[in-house]
């Protein structure tokens, strides 16, 4: 009886052996499965690796753990905003003046006496102003408003002064980012009547512009695509406000082109200072020719013409900077120039504003930073008067921790030069 009880019993053990096998061969065959499946889902592990790769067995991570890396690059990015491109400086105490009647972006302006003569530039994006505003540096205050010739560029202008007449080269015509025009324009400061010049051989944005030995120089600015740098080098016989040449002259290519430099006339030498190669361009199609943002390069190179015949290079300024046409003044044979754009922001990719103010010391040919302005901004329209430095419009940044641009300001605010 027992023998014969025995044979059952093995035999439920060999079913149950049975049943346990063949689970085990399932969970493998599900577990190679699903490994090779992972295997070949990875572009970083290849199908017939032999290396366990314990990354397929991590715990998926919780969305909070993206939200707080994402928080701590902020944090960071905030960290270094301030003090990426910023130079260590002097402060300065600056008084706020007469405001001016329009914020203007992209401006013009030129100092005759104690008279600073504000040009177009952008109100916003969508609207160009097309008049001139007369600031009195001796009683604060603005007025003397007339209109420019409907035909005149609106910003990115080229212009220079002989102490009467003012010489208007060229420019954008028209808000957003609208082509350029070859037109000229001469106006004479003390009738305020305006008078044609002959036209540039090609339209040219923001060209470097200087009277130098009775010639009217242009050169580099931005092609007509606004975003290519021209190295063309032109130049027109002038004199009280009238043209002694038909055409213009071609005369040595600048070594680099592109728009928003300053261009100086000192000690009988012509130079180029700062500038940038590339700008924003209008968008393919658009029928508002609406501004799409292309790379740039802000430099901080400084050419000079000296004997007509070579460009020779100087020492450069203390970082690069932009957006600087106007934003100089030559003061005891310094050049003081105020603000502009530097390069990039290296994490946001954001335009970064410039807060300081540069000396050029044309004696010793040294740059040196000599005071901090009340903020970052670019396209400042600067004049000196009895010791002060006093600068109006452009852009401004978002905030001391923030140095991309955000409004379009007309403040006017003076500090005491001492040099």
């Amino acid at each position: 009886m027992a023998r014969s009880g025995a044979k059952p019993i093995a035999k439920r053990y060999v079913l149950v052996l049975s049943g346990l096998a063949l689970l085990g061969v399932a969970l493998v065959a599900d577990f190679l499965w699903a490994s090779s499946s992972s295997s070949s889902s990875s572009s970083s592990s290849p199908l017939w690796s032999t290396t366990l790769d314990l990354s397929l067995y991590d715990a998926p991570k919780p969305p909070v753990a993206k939200q707080v890396k994402k928080d701590n690059k902020m944090l960071q990015t905030k960290d270094i905003n301030a003090t990426f491109a910023d130079l260590p400086a002097p402060q300065l105490e600056w008084e706020e003046m007469a405001e001016a009647p329009v914020p203007r972006l992209d401006g013009a302006a030129i100092q005759i006496k104690n008279l600073l003569y504000v040009f177009a530039g952008y109100g916003t994006i969508d609207h160009v102003h097309s008049h001139v505003d007369i600031y009195n540096f001796t009683d604060n205050t603005w007025g003397g408003r007339f209109d420019m010739p409907k035909e005149m560029a609106h910003s990115h202008l080229g212009m220079v002064t002989d102490g009467r007449y003012i010489y208007v080269v060229t420019g954008q015509y028209g808000p957003q980012c609208r082509g350029p025009t070859a037109r000229n324009f001469v106006l004479d400061t003390e009738t305020k009547e305006w008078h044609d010049l002959p036209p540039l051989p090609v339209p040219r944005y923001a060209p470097a512009t200087q009277l130098w030995r009775g010639r009217l120089h242009v050169m580099g600015g931005s092609k007509e695509d606004r975003h290519e740098p021209a190295l063309d080098h032109w130049s027109l016989a002038v004199k009280d406000g009238k043209a002694l040449d038909n055409e213009w002259r071609n005369e040595i290519p600048i070594p680099r082109g592109g728009p928003h430099r300053a261009c100086v006339v000192a000690n009988d030498r012509l130079l180029a200072i700062g500038g940038q190669e590339g700008d924003f361009m209008a968008k393919p199609g658009s029928p508002i020719f609406k501004c799409v943002r292309r790379s740039e390069v802000v430099y901080s190179n400084v050419y000079m013409l000296d004997d007509g015949l070579k460009w020779k290079e100087l020492p450069p300024m203390p970082k690069p900077d932009s957006h600087i046409e106007f934003a100089w003044v030559n003061v005891n044979n310094s050049l003081i120039i105020a603000g502009g754009t530097t390069e990039k922001h290296p994490v946001t990719k954001k335009m970064v504003l410039v807060g300081e103010i540069f000396r050029f010391n044309l004696d010793t040919l040294e740059w040196s930073v000599i005071g901090k302005l009340p903020f970052r901004i670019k396209t400042t329209l600067v004049g000196f008067w009895n010791g002060w430095l006093y600068f109006t419009s452009g852009q401004r940044d978002k905030g001391p921790n923030d140095p991309s641009p955000k409004k379009v300001v007309g403040c006017m605010w003076r500090t005491k030069l001492r040099l």
